[in-house]
């Protein structure tokens, strides 16, 4: 299901599709702690990105469910409880996230390295 106010694509090119359903700030970094993380409610990923504001937050993890990324679940309690997890197609994004996260390893590595 796309995002109702997802932007219309502008080519046929399979980096930019790719790159249309994981831009923002923050879901790369959502993506990943989930991958890493498994399922998780609101509060624990706010933990784990401490710079990202609660709005933002929800607003990101909006789209990404929007986008069929991420599973929304919300359990019927008081106070509700809501949480967190990887569909298929999110899942399938698995060796794009953790190749970024190489590339940030290595190259941070080797910028740390240059400073000392």
């Amino acid at each position: 299901m796309p995002r109702k106010n997802a932007k219309p694509p502008q080519s046929s090119c399979s980096v930019e599709a790719t790159l249309s359903l994981i831009d923002g700030k923050w879901k790369v970094i959502i993506l990943y702690k989930l991958l890493v993380g498994g399922t998780l409610r609101f509060n624990e990923i706010r933990r784990l990105i401490p710079a990202v504001t609660q709005r933002m937050l929800t607003n990101q993890l909006r789209e990404l469910e929007a986008d069929g990324l991420l599973i929304r679940k919300v359990y019927p309690e008081v106070p509700p409880r809501v949480e967190y997890r990887l569909s298929e197609r999110g899942r399938s994004l698995e060796p794009v996230v953790m190749a970024l996260k190489v590339w940030g390893d290595m190259n941070l590595s080797s910028e740390r390295a240059r400073a000392a």
